[in-house]
């Protein structure tokens, strides 16, 4: 019998996260361990009167292609590919691992061409889903290999997924649909700041945001969800962020990191694992070395970290600065292939400042300042 959660799952991200249209060309991707949320996803689709497809993805294919594949094959991008991403108006990717570390010994300077080469597949992505032209959303299915990284059982790691998108409650989407409301309060005030000062063991952070817009993350693309995020001035950080997670990217975990930041640059940098990958990203291109997000995380359900991003960037009291890629609804101007978000817990004795006001203490924006 399949667990009823993933229906309500798949209704969450049919009718309030994507709004699935009559009409829409879907593309549903993901691996094959989420067949049964795919498989409820595609019915309701159809019901729906879309022309749902499906993209099965796998880990090994992945690895084989980072190993062997030629310069000249990990820049070609299929002409098929470009025409997808101009075409298709919903697409949902549910995240999901058989082994989370299966990229861990391929060369980083592999993956760092690729992901340069699709550069312009990613702008085209952020350009159609900021203009509003495709919806899409991504979540996870809860699977044994993320519950280990997770150092939770398969059941464990089940309740923690469900619970983080109240997918657990009689109607998830009426929570959500509240959620929205409350967190688009905070981001109006937000909206009105003009400096942004993190303070917190090792870290000690100030940007502009002046006339950036703050997004209200509230399950409509990622799910769960819960922060609000923007794009500083590109070369506005002064300071240094000290990451209290390991910084997971692309199959890699990368500890201990502190970046630098002079006049929005990061000019130094440091990590006790992985520091050559780190090295790598960063160098991709001209804009990976810029923020691209702030973001504060605001959803309480979640209060542990996973070494999944979809959750930790979300865990309530924490924040995360993104190098990279702006989005381009915060009014970001950052253009870079890479988008990597990196965690800071708050939760005990952390600060924000907006405007040299104390607006944000131990894990909470203080009472008052969104009313």
């Amino acid at each position: 019998m399949m667990d009823p959660r993933i229906d309500k799952l798949a209704e969450v991200m049919i009718d309030y996260s994507i709004k699935v249209k009559k009409g829409d060309l879907f593309k549903i991707q993901g691996p094959y361990l989420a067949l049964p949320l795919m498989k409820a996803v595609y019915r309701k689709a159809l019901e729906k009167g879309a022309h749902p497809y499906v993209d099965i993805m796998t880990d090994e294919i992945n690895e084989i292609f980072f190993k062997h594949a030629s310069d000249e094959q990990l820049t070609y991008i299929p002409e098929i590919r470009k025409l997808e991403i101009e075409k298709i108006t919903a697409y949902l990717h549910i995240w999901g691992a058989e082994n989370t570390r299966y990229l861990t010994n391929t060369d980083p300077q592999q993956q760092r061409k690729a992901q340069q080469a699709r550069k312009d597949l990613i702008q085209t992505y952020f350009r159609r889903t900021a203009s509003k032209e495709l919806s899409w959303c991504g979540t996870l299915f809860p699977n044994n290999a993320m519950a280990q990284d997770a150092e939770k059982s398969l059941t464990e790691f089940e309740d923690f997924v469900y619970s983080a998108g109240h997918c657990d409650d009689d109607d998830p989407i009426s929570f959500w649909r509240e959620f929205s409301g409350e967190q688009q309060k905070l981001c109006d005030r937000l909206d009105q700041i003009s400096t942004f000062h993190i303070k917190a063991d090792g870290t000690d952070l100030k940007m502009s945001v002046k006339g950036r817009k703050w997004i209200n993350c509230d399950g409509q693309q990622n799910f769960p969800d819960g922060e609000v995020f923007t794009g500083p001035i590109e070369d506005s950080a002064n300071g240094h962020i000290t990451y209290t997670y390991p910084a997971c990217h692309q199959g890699r975990e990368v500890e201990n990191v502190r970046l630098t930041f002079k006049d929005g640059l990061v000019t130094d940098f440091q990590a006790g694992k992985n520091y050559e990958f780190l090295k790598q990203m960063l160098q991709m291109d001209d804009g990976a070395k810029r923020i691209g997000e702030i973001a504060v995380g605001t959803n309480y359900n979640i209060t542990t970290f996973s070494k999944n991003i979809l959750f930790d960037e979300k865990i309530g009291g924490t924040c995360h600065l993104a190098v990279g890629n702006s989005i381009p609804e915060s009014g970001g101007k950052n253009v870079s292939s890479l988008h990597w978000d990196m965690i800071c817990d708050l939760r005990h004795g952390g600060e924000i400042y907006a405007d040299d006001e104390l607006i944000y203490k131990d894990g909470h924006f203080l009472p008052g300042f969104a009313e």
